[in-house]
């Protein structure tokens, strides 16, 4: 079969750095899926292969011009998408997801949708008052949901902000925490002060919790409470009860969202209770004003060993027997 070579050039060595990515993994990526050889020498990336091939490459290659243009890196789940984008026709689809910024931290970096499903899943958050959204870690669950909260925080768009989770020990006994009460949740409720920091500056954070702004709790202190004006976030939901989940459900106030996120597959409940995630699916999936949203390996915008440590869990639990219920 014939062979053909089309050349790029790369505006500068950060663009180069940026599209080859760390260890030129952008580079082996794009030649695993479709056969070509992509060799970069200075600012000039050659692809050499069949006719289609080549074509293929640099469409994706074209389609991802804005990132390696501007020297903004590019990552595993931007190069899915472009693909996933090129196979069905959604190229204009794509271009508006480039384009859409929704945020920027304190550091200047733009936050975007990465992917389709995450995309699909913003636009609930936006049109729902209650969005559920299952998937793996480092899919940006929490993240975005952090994201278009502290937004509306700062556009006074709410009254308030509360992050909530059940403090349930990940599969280890974690002993006595001394201090007061925001001493003892804090180790639980981490991951969702690292998103606030993201946004907000650390020192400015305790006067906003002073002032009720931003409320950082334990899912057991929503009980009684009717949550209006805010904008609430329960975490790691795939380790509440279904009478928890109920609860906290059921405090939504009016002007009000609910954002609930978790990963069914990591629940840290004993084996015989089940996660009011699971059974939240199946109750509340034909609710008007509730949306579900689903996110899996290809969304994960870690690390990418962290993706191919989730499809290799996903392969495992597709083909091992289940664990037999504790008595």
């Amino acid at each position: 079969m014939s062979q053909t070579t089309a050349t790029l050039p790369l505006p500068s060595p950060e663009s180069a750095i940026a599209l080859a990515g760390s260890g030129e993994d952008n580079l082996t990526y794009l030649a695993h899926h479709t056969g070509a050889k992509l060799i970069l020498r200075g600012q000039e990336l050659m692809v050499v292969g069949t006719e289609k091939a080549v074509a293929r490459v640099m469409a994706v290659l074209q389609s991802l011009a804005p990132y390696w243009q501007s020297a903004k890196a590019i990552s595993r789940p931007d190069l899915m998408t472009a693909f996933h984008a090129l196979d069905t026709g959604k190229q204009e689809e794509y271009q508006a997801l480039q384009k859409t910024v929704l945020a920027k931290t304190r550091r200047g970096e733009i936050v975007r949708a990465k992917t389709f499903r995450q995309r699909q899943y913003i636009k609930a958050i936006q049109k729902h008052d209650v969005t559920f959204c299952i998937g793996p870690a480092g899919t940006g669950k929490t993240f975005l949901a952090a994201v278009l909260a502290v937004q509306a925080l700062l556009n006074n768009e709410c009254d308030r902000l509360i992050l909530t989770r059940p403090a349930v020990e990940a599969g280890e006994k974690l002993g006595f925490l001394p201090g007061d009460l925001q001493q003892k949740v804090d180790p639980f409720l981490r991951p969702l002060y690292d998103a606030l920091y993201e946004f907000i500056e650390p020192e400015k954070i305790p006067d906003l919790m002073e002032r009720g702004k931003i409320e950082v709790a334990p899912l057991a202190y929503m009980r009684g409470r009717t949550l209006t004006n805010a904008f609430v976030i329960v975490d790691e939901a795939q380790n509440t009860t279904p009478a928890q989940l109920k609860m906290v459900l059921t405090r939504l106030g009016f002007g009000s969202k609910m954002i609930v996120t978790g990963d069914i597959t990591q629940t840290d409940l004993p084996n015989y209770q089940k996660s009011g995630l699971q059974v939240a699916q199946t109750i509340l999936k034909d609710v008007e004003g509730v949306a579900f949203c689903y996110l899996n390996q290809a969304d994960v915008v870690r690390h990418p060993l962290v993706q191919r440590i989730v499809e290799a869990y996903e392969r495992s639990e597709n083909t091992s027997p289940p664990a037999p219920k504790r008595s």
